[in-house]
C-alpha cells in the first residue's frame, strides 16, 4: 500500500463518520493538498496564485475595454481569453479551497457533472482560442494588406462562436457519456476535481474503446491547433527575419516567443493528460500536471499581455508627445 492509498483510505474513513447519508451517490474528492504545515504552506501559495490570476486577467479585460487603441482583432480574441481564463480557473479552485477547509470532502453527483461539464467546454474553447490567436499574428505580419479583410470583426466573432460552440458540443457529449457509466468500485475521486480521466478509474467495465474517443478528442481539439500555432509562428520567424528592422524583429520575436511559451505549456500538459492510456496514469502525477492547464496558464495569460499592452499604450502616448513637440516646433 503507497502513501496514496493510505491518504484515500484516511479520507474515505473521515467522510464517512461525518455521518453523510448521500454517501451513496455523492463523489469524494481527495484534493490537491493534506493537512499538515506544509500542505498548507502550499495552499496559500495556490490562492495567492489564483489571486493575482483573478486580479490580472480582470484588469485585461478593463483595459482592453477602456482604451480604444486597443479594439483591434487581437485585443478582441484576447479579451475572449481572459474572460474563459477567469472562469476556467474558478471552476476548480474554489471547491479545492473549501474541500480543504472542510472535514466534508464530498462533491455531488450533480455537482461533479457540472464540473466536468464545464472544465471540458472552456480547457476546449481555450485551446481553439489559441489557435486563432496564432492566426491573428500570422495574418497581421506575413499578409499586413488584407490583415482588416481577414481579421474582420465579423470573422473574430465566428472564431469565437465556433470555439464555444465546438467545445461546449464536444464536452457535452464526453460528460453524458462518461456519467452514464457503472461507478461500482468506489466514488473516491483521486484528484481535486471531477476530470474525465479520473472519474475513468472508477468504471467497473472496460473503458478501452471510450478511451479512443478521449483519444481523438484530444487530438483534434490540442493536437492540432497547437500545430497550426508552431506553424504560424514558424513562417511569422520567417517572415520577420527577412526584414532589416532591428526594432521589429526584437519586439516580433519577443511577442511570438511569450505567447509560444504559454501556449506550449497549456497544449503540452494537456496532451499528456488526455492522450495517453488509462493504464499509465498515475494519481499523484496527474494531479501535479493538472495544476499547469489549470491554475498556472489562466495566471501567465494575463501578466505577459498585459506587459504588452502597456507598452504599447506608452509607444502611443510618447509618439503622440513627440507629434505634438514638434508641431509647436514648427509653428514657432
Amino acid at each position: 500500500m503507497n502513501m496514496s492509498d493510505v491518504i484515500s483510505f484516511d479520507i474515505l474513513i473521515s467522510a464517512m463518520k461525518t455521518g453523510n447519508q448521500s454517501f451513496g451517490t455523492d463523489f469524494l474528492l481527495v484534493g490537491l493538498f493534506q493537512y499538515g504545515q506544509i500542505n498548507s504552506l502550499l495552499f496559500v501559495v495556490i490562492a495567492t496564485l489564483f489571486t493575482v490570476a483573478l486580479t490580472g486577467n480582470i484588469m485585461l479585460i478593463y483595459l482592453i475595454r477602456l482604451d480604444t487603441r486597443l479594439h483591434t482583432p487581437m485585443y478582441f480574441l484576447l479579451s475572449q481569453l481572459s474572460i474563459i481564463d477567469l472562469m476556467y480557473i474558478s471552476t476548480t479552485v474554489p471547491k479545492m479551497a473549501v474541500n480543504f477547509f472542510s472535514q466534508s470532502k464530498t462533491i455531488t453527483f450533480m455537482g461533479c457533472e457540472i464540473q466536468a461539464y464545464v472544465f471540458l467546454a472552456l480547457g476546449g474553447t481555450e485551446a481553439l482560442l489559441l489557435g486563432f490567436m496564432s492566426y491573428d499574428r500570422y495574418v497581421a505580419i506575413c499578409h499586413p494588406l488584407h490583415y482588416l479583410v481577414l481579421m474582420s470583426k465579423n470573422i473574430c466573432c465566428l472564431m469565437v462562436a465556433c470555439a464555444w460552440a465546438s467545445s461546449s458540443v464536444s464536452a457535452f457529449i464526453h460528460t453524458l457519456h462518461v456519467f452514464q457509466l457503472p461507478f461500482c468500485r468506489s466514488r473516491l475521486i483521486n484528484h481535486f476535481f471531477c476530470e474525465v480521466p479520473a472519474l475513468l478509474s472508477l468504471v467497473c467495465q472496460d473503458t478501452s474503446h471510450y478511451e479512443y474517443t478521449v483519444l481523438l478528442s484530444g487530438l483534434t481539439i490540442l493536437l492540432l491547433p497547437f500545430l497550426a500555432i508552431l506553424a504560424s509562428y514558424a513562417r511569422v520567424l520567417i517572415v520577420v527575419f527577412q526584414m532589416s528592422l532591428g526594432k521589429g524583429q526584437a519586439k516580433a520575436v519577443s511577442s511570438c516567443s511569450s505567447h509560444l511559451i504559454v501556449a506550449s505549456l497549456f497544449y503540452a500538459t494537456a496532451l499528456f493528460t488526455y492522450t495517453r492510456p488509462h493504464s499509465l496514469h498515475s494519481p499523484s502525477q496527474d494531479k501535479a500536471v493538472a495544476v499547469f492547464y489549470t491554475i498556472i496558464t489562466p495566471l501567465l495569460n494575463p501578466i505577459i499581455y498585459i506587459t504588452g499592452a502597456v507598452r504599447r499604450l506608452k509607444y502611443d502616448f510618447r509618439s503622440l508627445c513627440s507629434l505634438r513637440i514638434n508641431n509647436i516646433k514648427s509653428c514657432s
